[in-house]
């Protein structure tokens, strides 16, 4: 058995993967509290979302006012440290964190992504996967380094890709698949399944 695992979730838009993770812990299929919710853009969807759960934190921390992006990310790193978690899971968080913040938290930021990679990092991973005739996507559940979408894999499932795909119906098989697996990944993260051994993870899923 492992612990209860300590969350604070950062997001920036409608918060699909917040709300993932909040219904498993309230559903018992995750041992785990998220501590806060927090969120670079005041009128995100997400923040909605938050306050329907009533005992999660949500804190507002815009871009507007901080001289570099240095310096942003290490007050983003402060307020998380604060409340003190074990994990911190981006959930559709739209900024590249660098090493002012990764470096605060190593091994334990985490972070999903709607791509099998290596392929597709960045942004619009869906639209570059069928611009560029892949067969099958598919999404990616990783620890974050400080690069985009680099770091060590996790977990991975593999979503195909239809004859007469777009980018919404993709986005919309892959966000299905992004919810249970990252899930999965935090639980297994819990329960000490999951090791880091230079940039490969070590996960162990036989009691799965």
């Amino acid at each position: 058995m492992g612990r209860t695992l300590r969350l604070v979730v950062m997001a920036s838009g409608r918060g699909s993967n917040f709300s993932a993770i909040a219904d498993a812990i309230r559903e018992g299929a995750l041992d785990a509290k998220i501590a806060a919710l927090i969120c670079d853009r005041p009128k995100a969807a997400v923040i909605d979302r938050a306050l329907t759960y009533g005992d999660i934190d949500i804190a507002v921390l815009t871009r507007k006012g901080f001289a570099t992006r240095a310096d942003y990310d290490r007050a983003l790193a402060e307020l998380a440290a604060g409340y003190d978690p074990d994990i911190i899971a981006l959930a559709g968080f739209m900024r590249v964190l660098g090493p002012e913040f990764v470096g605060r938290f190593p091994g334990r930021v985490v972070n999903i992504h709607p791509a099998l990679l290596p392929s597709f990092p960045g942004l619009d991973a869906q639209k570059q996967a069928l611009e560029y005739g892949v067969k099958v996507s598919g999404c990616t559940v990783h620890f974050v380094d400080e690069g985009t979408d680099t770091g060590p894999i996790i977990l991975q499932e593999a979503v195909p890709v239809l004859e007469g795909d777009d980018e919404d119906s993709l986005s919309a098989r892959i966000l299905e698949k992004e919810h249970s697996l990252y899930i999965k990944a935090l639980r297994l993260i819990g329960e000490g399944r999951v090791g880091i051994e230079g940039r490969k993870t070590r996960v162990d899923e036989k009691r799965e």
